[in-house]
C-alpha cells in the first residue's frame, strides 16, 4: 500500500495536483520510526500513563474503593482484625477504630499522590535510546517495569516526605491517619497483655508509601496497555506513529 500510495504522490506532483495531506499521512506513517521518534513516544506513553495514573488514584476513593491497590491494614494487624470479635476489644469500640483507620490510610495515600506527577517527570527525562527501543520491543508493561526498576527507590524516598504529611493531615472525620492508627493501636495493646497477645508495633509512613507507590505502578501498567493496544488511547500524534497500526507494503 505504501508504494502504491507513494507512486500515486508522484504522479500528481508531476501533473501539478495538490497532494492531498491524508496521502502524505499515510507514507509519513509508514517511513521507519526514527530513533528521537522512538525516545520520544516512550516518554509519552509515561507522561500520559503517569498523568492518568496518578488522577485516578488522586481522586476521592481512588485507592479505597478499588480492590487491587486498596491499603489494607499492616500485617502486623491482622492478630487485631482475627480477634475484633473478643468482648473486652468490642466493648471498646474496635470495629470503628479499625474501619477509621484503613479508611484514613487510604485517604492519606489519595492526597499524597497528587505530589508524585513532577517526581515521575524528572524520572522520565533519563530515558536512553537503548532504553527505549527495549521498551518498544517489550512485553506490554516493559516501560512501567523499567520506570519501576530505574526510579522506584527515588521515588520512595522523595514520595515519604509527602506520605508523612498527608498522614498527620485530618483527612477522615477530622481525623488523620495517624491518630486513627494510634487510637486503634493503642486500644488493641492495652488489652493485649490481659488476652496472651502480641503487641503490634508499625512504621506507618513507611507502609504507607510502598502500597502507594505499588497502586500507582499497578495503575501506570494499565495504562501502558492500554496506550500500546487501544488506539483511542494513543491520544498524541507521537503516540499514534510509535504504537498506532503499521501498513505493509
Amino acid at each position: 500500500m505504501k508504494k502504491l500510495t507513494i507512486l500515486l504522490i508522484f504522479i500528481m506532483s508531476l501533473t501539478s495536483c495538490e497532494v492531498p495531506d491524508s496521502l502524505i499521512n499515510v507514507v509519513n506513517q509508514n517511513l521507519p520510526l526514527t530513533e528521537q521518534e522512538v525516545v520520544s513516544g516512550l516518554k509519552e506513553a509515561l507522561k500520559v500513563s503517569t498523568d492518568t495514573a496518578v488522577n485516578v488514584v488522586s481522586a476521592i476513593n481512588g485507592y479505597y474503593k478499588d480492590h487491587l491497590i486498596k491499603i489494607l491494614l499492616p500485617p502486623e494487624a491482622d492478630i487485631i482484625v482475627q480477634n475484633k470479635n473478643n468482648s473486652l476489644l468490642q466493648a471498646a469500640g474496635i470495629t470503628k477504630f479499625i474501619n477509621d483507620a484503613e479508611l484514613s490510610l487510604n485517604r492519606a495515600a489519595e492526597n499524597a499522590a497528587k505530589s508524585a506527577t513532577p517526581i515521575f517527570v524528572n524520572a522520565i527525562k533519563s530515558m536512553t535510546i537503548n532504553d527505549a527501543f527495549n521498551i518498544l520491543n517489550g512485553s506490554d508493561t516493559a516501560a512501567t517495569h523499567y520506570f519501576r526498576q530505574k526510579t522506584y527507590a527515588k521515588l520512595e524516598n522523595l514520595f515519604n516526605p509527602q506520605i508523612k504529611k498527608s498522614l498527620r493531615k485530618p483527612l477522615t472525620h477530622g481525623i488523620s491517619a495517624d491518630k486513627a492508627w494510634s487510637t486503634l493501636a493503642d486500644t488493641y495493646n492495652e488489652i493485649a497483655p490481659l488476652a496472651g497477645w502480641k503487641k503490634v508495633n508499625v512504621q506507618l509512613d513507611k507502609y504507607v508509601t510502598h502500597k502507594a507507590l505499588d497502586g500507582l505502578f499497578i495503575k501506570i501498567a494499565q495504562q501502558e496497555k492500554q496506550i500500546r493496544t487501544n488506539p483511542k488511547a494513543q491520544v498524541t500524534d507521537i503516540l499514534k506513529r510509535v504504537f498506532g497500526e503499521k501498513f505493509s507494503f
